[in-house]
């Protein structure tokens, strides 16, 4: 049998993505995507009317992007459980890490689970999202 990341992984183990200069084509593109087209996220008379700066992006734009690191991590097909918690705006020209720490390892029946803390962070130290997921291999 292969050995697979779930043979090495220990708590305190850190896996991260960043995604530069998000845009408001980045907010555009989800919303054609999602079928998301709130105006606050792309028409500016709109988001300023609404009392914001400027426009802003889809909390599940970001909470997608976050889910990317444990799929990246452990696999797609590994996440047993994944949830977020909203705490701020993505903006444009936001550079945002994208981070996920191991919290536990142990066994479930047999199989080997690994939970972790993740969260989204601007560039001005801001967490947009906080979230957890756990991950175990999967078997058909």
């Amino acid at each position: 049998m292969s050995e697979s990341i779930f043979d090495s992984i220990k708590t305190g183990d850190e896996y991260e993505i960043t995604h530069n200069n998000f845009t408001r084509t980045d907010f555009v593109k989800y919303a054609g995507a999602s079928g998301d087209f709130n105006p606050i996220h792309h028409d500016e008379s709109f988001a300023k009317m609404s009392g914001n700066e400027t426009v802003f992006g889809e909390g599940m734009l970001t909470a997608g992007m976050l889910s990317v690191v444990p799929s990246k991590w452990f696999g797609a097909t590994s996440i047993k459980k994944f949830g977020v918690r909203f705490k701020s705006r993505l903006w444009p020209g936001d550079n945002v890490v994208f981070k996920g720490v191991v919290t536990n390892v142990y066994e479930e029946a047999g199989v080997p689970h690994v939970d972790m803390d993740l969260t989204a962070t601007s560039q001005k130290d801001e967490v947009l999202i906080s979230g957890s997921a756990t991950c175990r291999p999967w078997t058909p």
